[in-house]
């Protein structure tokens, strides 16, 4: 039986050699179910292997969020620059036109609100796979614990979810959810990543942080780095282009996206770096050119 005792670190991680794919665009997933690919297709452009996903799942539990106050104005004008809606059913019911042909990752799971002391104790399953399928989901997204109280019952939820989404062809996002106490550095993410991965999520969104390569190259899916905090403009296109030449599949941005001066440019911005092989640099002068046009 393996425990934490007497093991070495891991420290060959062949950052020389591409991750093998076979006949599939995306790291990984090459043996799933023609459904299944077909909707990892519509999150991962075949063009690229990437994708932008926009966040807007934050009033779930933290309600009106600064940017997001008026779903029905802020969300519609970004739908061209973004792959990905990563929301609530009740946001993309209310907010998102039905003829969008935008991917749609669904929250899967209800956790405790900002009010609440220590949320890792909240959290279960948030909808029906049946009104998953109603809603013509791409993914769902299931919010895991790691190192906190919350992860047995978390990685059970997303164990119960992965079952249903490979019964019915939809893959599933693992999230890590760091806890205040926990340090947001290379040897928890390489842990969660693994975790999550080896428990069956077909993809894993995570935070970015130095050595960022290694977590990339150790984690056997896709992984899609968290936007987290506002950030300057510039600044949050370096950490999305530093992420993806480290070998991350795409970013989900949410607050550096709705919150910033122009969204539409940002998202536009995100969009160059993660597909078009734009450096920071060259995507910050795309957003300050849309910017002044606008």
């Amino acid at each position: 039986m393996a425990d934490n005792v007497g093991n070495s670190s891991g420290k060959d991680y062949r950052l020389d050699v591409p991750p093998k794919s076979g006949d599939f665009h995306v790291k990984g997933l090459s043996s799933c179910s023609w459904g299944m690919k077909n909707r990892l297709s519509r999150i991962f452009r075949p063009s690229s292997g990437n994708t932008v996903m926009l966040a807007f799942d934050h009033g779930y539990i933290m309600g009106s969020t600064s940017g997001l106050e008026r779903l029905d104005i802020v969300i519609e004008p970004l739908l061209p620059f973004v792959d990905v809606l990563m929301a609530t059913r009740g946001a993309l019911r209310t907010c998102v036109p039905p003829d969008t042909n935008r991917a749609l990752c669904l929250r899967a799971t209800h956790d405790a609100s900002v009010l609440f002391e220590d949320m890792s104790t909240g959290g279960g399953a948030g909808l029906d796979m049946e009104d998953a399928l109603r809603i013509n989901a791409s993914a769902l997204a299931v919010q895991t614990f790691i190192g906190a109280q919350g992860e047995r019952d978390s990685l059970e939820l997303l164990c119960r979810t992965v079952d249903l989404g490979e019964r019915y062809g939809i893959p599933v996002l693992g999230v890590v959810a760091v806890g205040k106490q926990l340090a947001r550095n290379a040897r928890y993410f390489l842990l969660a990543t693994r975790i999550l991965a080896e428990h069956g999520a077909h993809m894993v969104k995570t935070y970015y942080c130095e050595d960022f390569e290694q977590i990339a190259a150790a984690c056997p899916v896709p992984i899609v780095i968290a936007g987290g905090k506002k950030l300057p403009e510039d600044e949050a296109l370096t950490m999305a282009y530093r992420a993806v030449r480290e070998g991350a599949r795409g970013v989900d941005m949410g607050r550096n996206i709705f919150q910033s001066e122009h969204p539409a440019a940002m998202a536009m911005a995100v969009g160059k770096v993660v597909h078009e092989g734009f450096t920071d640099r060259e995507a910050y002068e795309a957003y300050l050119e849309m910017k002044n046009r606008s």
